[in-house]
């Protein structure tokens, strides 16, 4: 069976043995009650207004209820607890039924609203909450609130803190249905904050009025400034410039600066040599072109002259 249909299962059995103890023990106060598997049973406590109405004579009525769990439900060796509630103006289960019962009396649903609701926070509850739901005057249905004090409706508190419970009362005109939450007055709600007293701040020595600045400079004791550090001058040579160069290295730059010289002057005689070579060059071309020019006028004009005798002696 998968996990999810096993919570089902418990939850669905756990809804109906609740119903089942809410019949059985309405007259003895009926206020809730915890299930819990241990490998020696179910460990079941209720909680109940009356317990020696739910034991019974010598225990007979508790005998019947564990068999009747056995029978009906098939639950294994149920251990059954009964403890008595300390304040039952503040268990939700016991007031919803009071206040359905009230209402079946014939209680005006106000008056019996408010003054439940009172005798709760009389008995210190932090809030509480009912709500009647059903035709509570008349044919048409409606819903009614009682509000006091502090309530949380949504949360992890809601379901940890806030005590819940649920009631029919049975009308002529149809059934009401009773909901009624309460906070109790040791629940620790998580807005809820405290002021603590801290020990007082310690006191601050104040300095003596006589005493002023310049005093208390001269009581602190002067330090040494360090000396900087002295740094060396520079040696200035003796000798006079002329004296320091050296001859060798005028004689080498004479040198270079002349074959500087020399090379440039050669650079200037190759390049006019080769303008005059072009030049010399272009005028050979010009006499090619002049002769080969007369040598085709010369050409020319002999064919014409033949042309002209070969026509002459056509005729």
């Amino acid at each position: 069976m998968a996990d999810e249909q096993q919570f089902i299962e418990n939850g669905l059995q756990r809804s109906q043995i609740d119903e089942f103890f809410a019949d059985e023990l309405s007259r003895a106060g009926y206020g809730g009650m915890d299930i819990a598997k241990t490998p020696m049973g179910t460990q079941i406590v209720l909680k109940a207004e009356k317990p020696g109405m739910v034991i019974g004579k010598g225990g007979k009525n508790i005998r019947k209820i564990t068999t009747e769990l056995e029978d009906r439900f098939d639950m294994e060796d149920p251990q059954i607890d009964v403890q008595e509630v300390d304040e039952p103006d503040l268990n939700a289960q016991i007031v919803a039924d009071r206040l359905a019962n009230a209402l079946e009396r014939g209680w005006y649903f106000r008056k019996a609203g408010h003054t439940t609701i009172d005798r709760m926070m009389e008995a210190g509850a932090l809030g509480a909450e009912i709500v009647l739901s059903g035709k509570v005057t008349g044919a048409r249905s409606r819903v009614e609130k009682f509000n006091r004090g502090y309530i949380k409706h949504n949360g992890e508190p809601a379901q940890s803190v806030v005590d819940e419970g649920q009631g029919v009362a049975v009308m002529k005109l149809g059934t009401i249905g009773v909901n009624v939450k309460v906070i109790g007055p040791d629940a620790e709600l998580p807005d809820d904050f405290e002021i603590t007293e801290t020990s007082e701040p310690p006191e601050v020595e104040q300095a003596e009025t006589g005493e002023g600045v310049e005093e208390l400079l001269a009581d602190v004791e002067e330090e040494e400034i360090p000396e900087a550090p002295q740094h060396e001058e520079p040696e200035i040579p003796d000798e006079s410039p002329e004296e320091v160069i050296d001859e060798e290295v005028v004689e080498e730059v004479v040198e270079a600066a002349e074959e500087t010289d020399s090379v440039e002057e050669d650079d200037v005689e190759t390049a006019s040599e080769e303008a005059v070579e072009t030049a010399d060059e272009e005028e050979e071309l010009d006499e090619d072109v002049e002769e080969e020019a007369a040598d085709l006028v010369s050409e020319m004009e002999e064919e014409a002259e033949d042309a002209e005798s070969d026509e002459e002696t056509e005729e």
